[in-house]
């Protein structure tokens, strides 16, 4: 999630790790900045933000046909970036920008940007934020009369949203998305990997787990390659990564994120959230 992927502590680690010529591989880091430290040891095997803002913009103009957006955002690292990714998507879609506001992450009263919003009549708002916000952003919509539709990132995309947004969230016209996801060639893989660890350790799979298990494999898939255990030898094999494994194909960039990062878009329907699919 992130609150969790854009801690600072995870930039230090990774300043440690580099320093130390240690490679890392996270399962969940989403942040951009993470991988664009100039750390030839750092990677990571989910999307990141702007990949994921980017495909949600290209969404909006492509599947909801929205001629027109509005974006607001709480000027966090993370609200702001995944902001700026979804709109330079969305208008290079076509889309034109009408509306761009501001909020704070500790924020409980959106009418004044609703209401600049609700004047442009945009068909898309996106929300660069979390869900405590997110949901009575949603909420304080409906009370404004508000029929666009809403778009967020992973920190809205969570199970506590339809508490927080309460009866305004039905009807499909909330659409998020988070990091990761397996492709419908995969889900036997995936299937067959839930089995055994539920066997194993009588848990089911968090979202996570595949991930790290990968994360795992991929270091040891390298270390088979270069025949060592010794970083700096099996380094170079881990930048040259081509791996098959439980989440599907795994291969960096020159950054160290993936070449084809995947996420899973979702919308909410009485309350309920539903998966709409796996995009790249």
């Amino acid at each position: 999630m992130p609150a969790e992927s854009h801690h600072p502590l995870r930039f230090q680690k990774s300043q440690i790790y580099f320093d130390n010529r240690i490679p890392e591989i996270s399962q969940s880091s989403t942040n951009p900045k993470y991988t664009q430290q100039g750390f030839d040891t750092a990677f990571r095997l989910v999307a990141n933000d702007g990949q994921l803002g980017s495909v949600l913009g290209k969404y909006a103009v492509q599947k909801w046909n929205a001629k027109t957006v509005a974006v607001i955002d709480d000027r966090t690292a993370y609200g702001q970036g995944i902001a700026d990714e979804f709109l330079k998507a969305a208008q290079a879609n076509g889309a034109k920008l009408v509306s761009r506001q501001y909020t704070t992450d500790k924020a409980t009263d959106f009418r004044g940007a609703l209401t600049a919003v609700k004047g442009e009549n945009p068909d898309v708002l996106f929300y660069g934020g979390m869900d405590a916000q997110g949901g009575p952003m949603i909420r304080q919509m409906q009370q404004l009369g508000m029929q666009t539709k809403f778009m967020g990132g992973d920190g809205i995309c969570s199970g506590q949203l339809p508490a927080l947004a309460g009866t305004s969230l039905q009807g499909r016209q909330v659409l998020c998305a988070e990091a990761g996801g397996i492709t419908p060639e995969y889900a036997p893989g995936m299937e067959a990997f839930r089995r055994r660890f539920k066997a194993k350790y009588g848990d089911d799979v968090v979202i996570y787990a595949p991930y790290a298990y990968d994360a795992v494999m991929i270091l040891v898939d390298a270390m088979k390659r270069a025949n060592s255990s010794d970083p700096a030898k099996y380094l170079p094999y881990l930048q040259k990564t081509d791996y098959k494994g439980v989440i599907g194909e795994t291969r960096f960039d020159q950054k160290g994120d993936l070449q084809s990062a995947t996420l899973t878009l979702y919308t909410y329907n009485d309350g309920k959230r539903e998966s709409l699919g796996v995009q790249r």
